[in-house]
């Protein structure tokens, strides 16, 4: 793993102010996001990983922004903080860090600047959702705000810009968002937002308010689990088809990125009705093997280009 001065030396960043923004988000980034830290680091090549920092940066930024608070006081930050990126991205200058390394990523990535705009489109719909009353709500939340927000990531990957590399974005984005509900039902639940879709619920004679109102879990709480785990199993099965959309040097980090999330699909359906205290976590010995068998691949992938 290179040194992250060498990272940014690889990414052509030698701009000394510029260089300590970049500092600044990637210590951002190691603190709220530590998994998917050590997997950019050990996993991509070094040259990417400022890329990714940046674009991760700003994702979370934005994120904060509208994530507590009144809905129109969400929406008002929003609107705001657009028109801030917007003014960055057309003068290429900014007084934040956060967009500073942005406009000098996208200065190299120029395909990243029109997934900044369908992440910042998208963004209302995340503010204004509280639940979703059938499936078709929920794949459109996907469509609206997930799959873009992923893409601000994958579109510096090196997979092809359309085509079936969105699909396999958009099939492993809609596995994974399921599975984060799931995961998070008990904190959704207390900050009066839903992500299994009330039909779901209905299918298994529950309701929102049964699972927030009885002591333990209601009947039917347990098999609308196993329903959610077996659709999340499926695409993540299926996400790994992504892999071959990639080019070698994204490999190991696209099948880690996955992996990870198979072991945190592992550890919700144990913990099964106990979901509704809190979240699951997975083992931190088998996400350290499979990031440690990916730093083997990548590290072989990059002797056999040498």
């Amino acid at each position: 793993m290179a040194t992250w001065p060498k990272a940014l030396d690889q990414a052509e960043i030698t701009d000394p102010a510029l260089r300590r923004d970049y500092d600044e988000q990637r210590r951002l980034v190691a603190r709220y996001a530590r998994p998917e830290y050590t997997a950019v680091r050990l996993l991509l090549p070094a040259k990417l990983v400022p890329d990714i920092i940046a674009a991760t940066a700003f994702m979370h930024h934005s994120d904060n922004l509208i994530d507590q608070g009144p809905v129109d006081t969400r929406i008002a930050a929003l609107g705001d903080w657009e028109r801030q990126v917007h003014a960055a991205l057309e003068s290429g200058t900014a007084d934040q860090p956060v967009l500073r390394t942005l406009v000098d990523t996208i200065a190299r990535q120029p395909q990243l600047r029109q997934h900044v705009e369908d992440f910042l489109a998208g963004a209302p719909l995340e503010v204004r959702t509280e639940g979703f009353a059938s499936e078709s709500d929920f794949q459109h939340y996907v469509d609206g705000y997930s799959l873009p927000a992923f893409l601000l990531i994958a579109c510096l990957l090196g997979g092809a810009p359309a085509g079936k590399y969105v699909a396999g974005c958009r099939t492993f984005i809609e596995a994974s968002q399921r599975l984060d509900f799931l995961n998070d039902i008990a904190e959704d639940l207390s900050n009066g937002r839903l992500g299994i879709a009330e039909e779901h619920l209905a299918r298994r004679g529950l309701t929102r308010t049964d699972l927030i109102t009885q002591d333990g879990a209601p009947d039917g709480f347990r098999a609308l689990l196993r329903d959610q785990a077996r659709q999340a199993r499926s695409g993540l099965a299926a996400s790994y088809g992504l892999v071959d959309l990639v080019p070698p040097h994204s490999r190991p980090f696209v099948r880690a990125l996955i992996g990870i999330q198979g072991l945190t699909l592992r550890a919700a359906a144990r913990k099964g009705t106990a979901l509704l205290q809190g979240s699951a976590r997975p083992s931190v010995d088998a996400a350290l093997r499979i990031l440690v068998r990916e730093y083997v691949a990548a590290r072989r992938q990059r002797g056999a280009k040498q």
